[in-house]
């Protein structure tokens, strides 16, 4: 039988779920959780591998929206630059699209909720141990990067965050990444409306990341920007997200 992300961490692995409800450090540094993550890593790969990674996650009715949506990490980011776009309505900030693009963008938050969206009410899952669901609407990935041109060496996509992690010398900007197949992907889109409503701050506002098809980590909040590179190796510590830099795996399909 082979073991799903899905499984370990959302309904089937009781268990690890147990493990892991201490929080995202106690993954980090627990050397056997790490074992039991990089096993079921393998597994999920190849399995994903075999069906195909265009396949899609499942999607729910209305009717089954979870009542309580936890925040997971950042709850707001507290630098001046987040803080001032915050009290203006986010009127001010702009997602920059650079890197290995033939055209780089600058996209206003009404340029964004102007272009083609996609519906959709996904399951989140946490590597906490915690499931909820929710309705996400914004423009899939794929479309702005047809828009932006990818040169032919571009191989990821870097979403830069608003938010940082830790104080003093050890502080850190979040920041995450997917390769070209989850960009495409259909379900990628970046998301400015929750259930129908502007996105909240604890949410990820004025954007985040959905990757329906990767664990919560991979879901990226407060996105300012997006870098289409063809290594992981100038961000971080090179290993393609704040939390894979610190023992995550990169890769977290489901």
């Amino acid at each position: 039988m082979t073991l799903s992300r899905r499984g370990l961490f959302g309904f089937g692995g009781a268990a690890a779920g147990g493990l892991l409800l201490s929080g995202c450090d106690s993954l980090a540094s627990n050397a056997k959780l790490k074992a039991i993550v990089q096993s079921a890593e393998g597994a999920s790969e190849r399995w994903q591998r075999l069906i195909g990674r265009d396949a899609l996650a499942p999607e729910f009715s209305t009717a089954d929206i979870s009542a309580d949506f936890k925040v997971n990490g950042t709850r707001e980011p507290s630098g001046a630059a987040y803080q001032a776009h915050k009290a203006v309505n986010f009127a001010d900030w702009r997602l920059a699209v650079t890197g290995l693009v033939n055209n780089p963008l600058s996209l206003s938050l009404a340029d964004l909720r102007r272009l083609p969206s996609r519906t959709q009410v996904t399951r989140h899952d946490c590597v906490e141990g915690w499931s909820a669901i929710g309705q996400w609407t914004g423009p899939q990935l794929g479309l702005i990067l047809r828009a932006a041109g990818l040169k032919t060496n571009a191989r990821y996509v870097v979403f830069r965050c608003a938010d940082t992690y830790g104080s003093g010398p050890s502080a850190s900007d979040y920041y995450e990444s997917v390769d070209l197949i989850d960009a495409f992907h259909p379900q990628t889109i970046l998301a400015h409306t929750m259930n129908g409503a502007p996105l909240d701050v604890g949410h990820g506002a004025p954007i985040r990341a959905r990757v329906e098809r990767q664990l919560g980590y991979k879901h990226a909040k407060y996105v300012t920007g997006l870098d289409v590179v063809a290594s992981l190796a100038g961000h971080g510590r090179g290993k393609g997200g704040y939390w894979e830099d610190r023992g995550y795996e990169w890769y977290a399909g489901i």
